[in-house]
């Protein structure tokens, strides 16, 4: 008799306890009696359900990270990429997410796949490599319009890497290169055209005034004075003897007479 009564008891403790569900602050619960769905959603906090006829599904209403695995594309302009990806979600219908959809996780990741090599499809390499936050956001309205009647909601879409054939990795190596050599001609030769620019200004204001350059003339002198050379030969200018050459002619025309 006696432990008939206890067995009624721990019978009776068993289904108090499994009628007590909490429910913590990041879930939500869903009441399903005999099958059929009983609102309202429970919040967090101590729920009461009716043992061996309610069911409690919970749901997670935080962020989930889902890795959308590597995808091998071909771009509008017929390059062969592959792309992998990263898709942030939550829930915010827990109803919808447990009745309008089997698993919404593994149904937002296919369609992420899907969507992504549809819209990586669509576009060029260049616009892949330049314009990624634009594609990421295309991606996001897309699979964000499809999985709103699952009750999950879509924040964001970032394409992770962009892996590149190695042939197209050397061609771009290339076109870089000789985009660098390119913008180093041009700013060598704006470099010679001021150069050139001011040299002439010099001429100018030199040409104008001759001490000027016979100055210039002995500065020039006196810097490769400095150098360690052996021998230096430089042409001197005829205007720096013509006083003595003048002085000579006048001696040599006095002695004649």
């Amino acid at each position: 008799m006696y432990i008939g009564i206890a067995i009624g008891v721990i019978f009776l403790i068993l289904i108090l306890m499994s009628a007590i569900k909490v429910v913590t602050q990041y879930e939500r619960g869903v009441i399903l009696r005999l099958g059929r769905f009983i609102p309202p959603i429970r919040q967090p906090g101590l729920n009461f359900i009716i043992p061996l006829i309610d069911q409690m599904r919970k749901v997670d209403t935080r962020v989930v990270t889902l890795d959308v695995p590597a995808q091998e594309v071909i771009t509008r302009d017929n390059v062969t990429v592959k792309v992998d990806a990263v898709v942030y979600q939550r829930v915010i219908d827990a109803e919808s997410a447990i009745l309008k959809v089997e698993n919404f996780i593994k149904a937002t990741s296919l369609f992420s796949q899907t969507t992504l090599r549809s819209v990586l499809g669509q576009s060029e390499l260049d616009a892949l490599l330049s314009r990624r936050d634009e594609i990421n956001q295309k991606i996001q309205q897309i699979v964000d319009a499809h999985t709103g009647p699952w009750g999950v909601k879509v924040d964001a879409v970032e394409i992770r890497d962009v892996v590149l054939p190695e042939s197209m990795q050397r061609a771009m190596a290339a076109q870089a290169e000789a985009e660098r050599v390119k913008r180093g001609k041009i700013v060598h030769a704006e470099g010679e055209l001021q150069a050139s620019e001011k040299l002439a200004q010099a001429a100018a204001i030199i040409s104008s005034q001759p001490s000027a350059l016979q100055l210039r003339y002995l500065g020039t002198l006196a810097e490769i004075a400095t150098e360690r050379t052996n021998t230096v030969i430089f042409p001197l200018p005829i205007d720096l003897f013509s006083a003595f050459l003048n002085r000579g002619s006048q001696g040599k025309s006095e002695e004649t007479k």
